[in-house]
């Protein structure tokens, strides 16, 4: 009974958390909560919240779209500035929903990461392995609040450019809030990792929680996008070995066959195909998510996008050439369907991409070509998978190939405004410009706006900075 009632306690508790929000700083309820078994704190792990981040900037921000009227101006205000890659973006009195969620999460970990070593009714073992996962997912949460609001990783700035403040107490109005540099919030981010993954479990117990796999594939990224591949390439090597190893099925869906005769993908419906949700992912090994809606119609795949799919490539079940209950878009623009639940945690081809990238950028051009073609034989026909000889013998025209293919992989969900500032500061593509395109209904231009290098970072709220004045807010 006790068991019960603290349960049902600290699932209050962690709700009254997610609702209750003085500043982006500040977001605990005065006292603590509840929590003194082991127990307790792994319960603390399952928050939904912890799944759900709430941050969808980033899907707007991608040069891989553009966007249509008269949708455009009936979509939502916050979505047109970011669209335009505005300096303000948020409402005066608006909390950032970029900013909420994560920070509650930050909150979370480190009450965890904090309090276990005083926690009863438990192992040595146990205690050390919650950490580690509270650790992973600290990282995981600094990882994607750096790629929002600081500037892009580049080793003769970093160690001056402004990041996010690190935040390490659990009681955060005893602190003074001060924006930590680029480096040192990588650092923190390659620390946590680095001490969460030998007490971490080997696989994952469920998608929503760390494991080795998934941590070993985040540090992989973080030296990625910190451009250096040779370190990224040993944690994305560890992290794919262990997926054969999974007591949770993790691997790359097969779409000549979820999409065959009796395919689970099936029906598509205009909701898009029917993907499976979080716990039945097998893709995901660490589950975090963002929400995009199926019915949205204003923002579209830009046509430079759609050219490069194979019109045979499954991917594009993905997407509808009419709007949600409307006609057919112009000029042959496709909006997203589904699924409308974005996975931006770990998952498999995520890692299968990186790592292609990291032997091509390392000059092992025939262990990149492998690794990009064993995820395009689960993406369309076999015949169409294969890479051609004339961009497989070239480094760079390989390079840049599979970062075509992560638009194919990923367009409309993220991942292309994360790669767009990373490769904003690699010497191979820093003279890349970025633009978006609204057009008419009819599919003619009407204006064309270009990405400033200023705008690689998100600025704070005015109500954030109104509430923490000593913060210095990006240009």
């Amino acid at each position: 009974m006790k068991t019960t009632y603290k349960t049902i306690l600290l699932t209050g508790l962690v709700l009254f958390l997610a609702s209750c929000q003085k500043d982006f700083l500040e977001v605990t309820p005065k006292g603590r909560l509840v929590a003194d078994e082991v127990a307790d704190y792994d319960l603390l792990l399952n928050n939904l919240e912890l799944i759900s981040i709430n941050a969808s900037a980033q899907v707007v921000m991608g040069d891989e779209i553009a966007a249509i009227q008269p949708y455009f101006d009936g979509g939502r205000l916050k979505n047109q500035r970011l669209f335009r890659w505005d300096a303000i973006v948020y409402e005066p009195s608006e909390n950032a929903s970029e900013l909420e969620t994560p920070i509650k999460n930050i909150y979370v970990y480190n009450k965890i990461i904090n309090e276990l070593p005083e926690a009863t009714n438990g192992t040595e073992k146990q205690k050390a392995s919650l950490q580690a996962e509270a650790r992973a997912g600290r990282a995981w949460t600094y990882f994607l609040l750096i790629n929002l609001f600081g500037k892009p990783y580049h080793a003769t700035t970093s160690a001056t450019d402004l990041g996010f403040p690190i935040l390490e107490s659990a009681d955060v109005t005893a602190n003074t809030f001060t924006r930590a540099s680029v480096k040192e919030v990588y650092d923190f981010i390659i620390k946590d990792l680095v001490q969460a993954i030998p007490n971490l479990p080997a696989t994952p117990s469920h998608r929503v929680r760390m494991s080795k796999i998934a941590a070993e594939g985040l540090l992989g990224k973080v030296y990625l996008f910190m451009g250096n591949p040779e370190e990224a390439l040993k944690h994305l090597n560890n992290a794919l070995t262990g997926l054969s190893n999974s007591t949770v099925p993790l691997a790359l869906y097969d779409y000549n066959k979820t999409f065959g005769p009796g395919g689970e993908f099936l029906p598509i419906t205009s909701f898009g195909p029917n993907y499976p949700f979080v716990p039945n992912i097998k893709e995901s090994i660490y589950a975090k998510q963002t929400y995009w809606p199926a019915s949205s119609n204003d923002l579209v795949l830009d046509k430079r996008t759609v050219n490069l799919f194979d019109p045979t490539d499954l991917r594009l079940n993905f997407y509808s050439s009419n709007a949600y209950y409307g006609p057919a878009y112009p000029s042959g623009f496709l909006r997203r369907t589904g699924p409308s639940n974005i996975q931006m945690g770990v998952i498999v081809p995520d890692l299968y991409l990186l790592r292609a990238e990291c032997k091509a950028r390392l000059n092992d051009l025939q262990g990149a070509k492998e690794d990009v073609e064993f995820l395009r034989k689960h993406r369309m026909p076999i015949a169409l998978a294969p890479v051609s000889s004339p961009i497989a013998d070239t480094q760079l025209s390989l390079v840049n190939f599979i970062l075509e293919e992560r638009v194919r992989e990923f367009a409309l969900s993220g991942y292309r405004w994360f790669d767009m500032r990373r490769l904003s500061v690699d010497p191979l593509f820093k003279d890349q410009k970025y633009t978006h395109t609204l057009y008419s209904a009819t599919g003619s231009p009407i204006d064309t706006y270009t990405l400033k290098a200023e705008r690689l970072t998100l600025r704070f709220p005015q109500k954030v900075m109104d509430e923490n004045p000593e913060m210095q807010n990006n240009q």
